[in-house]
């Protein structure tokens, strides 16, 4: 019997990977990686490792996740060492969970090696402490997109209200909804808010003020991290890592 680990990425900057996590890419005999996956990490991969790309875009799926679930099973069961690379951290919106699942009912031993998850990556990397002594004492991650025929089981009213840092994944394509929901709860329409696309690549741009304008006009699609609270004031302060000609136009406003 082989292994499963089901390791974290990190948000995009290769240099993000744990040591743990570049040392389950090192001994793997097999890597199931996902589209959003640094490239770059599989150059630490054996000369003769098998690489699978599961990658999935927007209403596209290269591989379903069932058939992931099983490749993760075969693979371990004919005594290889498996490594599952996921995007950011594979318990935080990345279906980790589902995958240690199935691991788990065919008895093939598993590991979880988290990683960094983008909704405080991108933000630390456009100069946004989710958390600040003060601005923010708590913060709250939501994905912005549904499964399939689900219903909308996000408790608006509480993070309107009662959350000082929203950080929203996979929510470009909802965010006039996600506006919308959050002004009809009760969030302050002077609220600043930050749109993150590409969040700690080299062609990361972010967009301060009136951003579901910005990301109609733009063209923005995901991945992008949309991030709302008086944190985002902190940008024009902290930023360090784009330069000044990569800025995207700020724009003054709220969100």
């Amino acid at each position: 019997m082989g292994i499963v680990y089901i390791v974290g990425a990190g948000p995009g900057d290769p240099n993000l990977i744990t040591v743990k996590g570049l040392k389950c890419i090192q001994k793997a005999d097999v890597i199931l990686y996902d589209r959003l996956v640094n490239k770059e990490l599989l150059q630490n991969a054996k000369p003769d490792v098998e690489l699978i790309n599961c990658g999935k875009l927007p209403n596209y799926h290269t591989m379903e996740q069932e058939t992931i679930n099983r490749f993760l099973v075969k693979y371990a069961k004919k005594g290889k060492v498996v490594t599952r690379l996921k995007g950011g951290d594979p318990f935080v919106f990345g279906r980790g969970g589902e995958e240690a699942e199935a691991c788990a009912k065919a008895g093939v031993p598993f590991e979880v090696v988290p990683g960094i998850t983008a909704g405080i990556a991108a933000p630390a990397y456009a100069g946004i402490p989710v958390t600040h002594r003060d601005y923010s004492s708590s913060f709250t991650i939501i994905s912005g997109h549904r499964k399939e025929g689900a219903a909308d089981n996000i408790k608006w009213e509480a993070i309107a209200k009662g959350i000082d840092t929203i950080a929203i994944y996979m929510g470009v394509k909802n965010l006039p909804y996600i506006r919308r929901k959050l002004l009809e709860h009760g969030k302050n329409p002077d609220t600043p808010a930050a749109l993150i696309h590409w969040g700690t690549c080299q062609n990361q741009k972010t967009t301060i003020g009136t951003i579901v304008e910005t990301a109609k006009r733009e063209q923005i699609t995901n991945p992008s991290m949309i991030v709302i609270g008086e944190v985002v004031r902190l940008h024009d302060k902290l930023r360090w890592f784009e330069a000044e000609e990569k800025q995207a136009l700020l724009v003054n406003g709220a969100f």
